[in-house]
This record gives structure tokens, sequence and C-alpha cells, in this order.
């Protein structure tokens, strides 16, 4: 699959495909004879991979390194879970923020339609 067919399917624009390829955040994807990517269901696997965790807020650096243990084999087994507990450990402190603030801003829409509205219907009835 050529690099604009993968763009299109994974929404990032090929220019980020090749940086991250440049970078060591991918492996070097697969060329043909004519010394053009054409990315292998490996390297799609790679792809999505590493888009899913750019999505949940692993770094570049992080990311980088993970390949890096990867293409060590499996004696850096151990290496690599820590970095995934860890981005886990980070998600699910950032999930707690988040729901936090949720939970705030439902405190502070339940007391707007219990007070203000209430209020404001007062004033528009005593305008008219």
């Amino acid at each position: 699959m050529q690099i604009s067919a993968v763009s299109e399917l994974f929404h990032v624009s090929p220019d980020t495909l090749r940086y991250y390829e440049r970078i060591g955040l991918i492996p070097p994807v697969h060329r043909n004879r004519s010394g053009i990517r054409d990315y292998t269901p490996g390297d799609l696997a790679w792809v999505s991979f590493v888009l899913s965790m750019r999505d949940s807020g692993m770094s570049i650096e992080i990311l980088t390194e993970y390949v890096s243990l990867c293409e060590r084999g499996d004696g850096a087994g151990d290496e690599r879970k820590q970095l995934l507990l860890e981005q886990r450990r980070l998600i699910r402190e950032n999930i707690q923020i988040q729901q936090d603030a949720l939970n705030r801003l439902n405190e502070k829409i339940a007391h707007f339609e219990e007070q203000v509205l209430p209020g404001e219907r007062d004033l528009v009835d005593y305008a008219s």
C-alpha cells in the first residue's frame, strides 16, 4: 500500500508518516524496487500502534524508545512492559483529572439550572 493510501486510511499526512519513519518512531517501511514506500501489513500494524499511542498522550521520545527496544528483541521485553505500564498509569491519572473536571461542570450546570435560569425568568417577566 502506498503512502497516500496509508495517509487516507489513518487520517494523517504523508509528511507525518515520513517524519515518524525518519525519527525511528516506526521502523523503516518496506520499499518496492523503485524505492517507493510500499506498506506491508506489518508496517500498517506499526503505524496503527504508534498513532494509538500518540492519541493516548505518549510522547514521541517514549515511543521512539519503545520502538528501539522492540528492535532489540525479546531481551528488552521487561523494559518495554515498564514503558507501557507507565503510560497506562498516566492515562488513568488523566482520566481522573478529566472526570473531576466533568463532575465540577455538572455541578455548575445543575446550579445554573436551579438558580440562574429561574432568576432570569423573573427578570424577563418583570420587563414585560
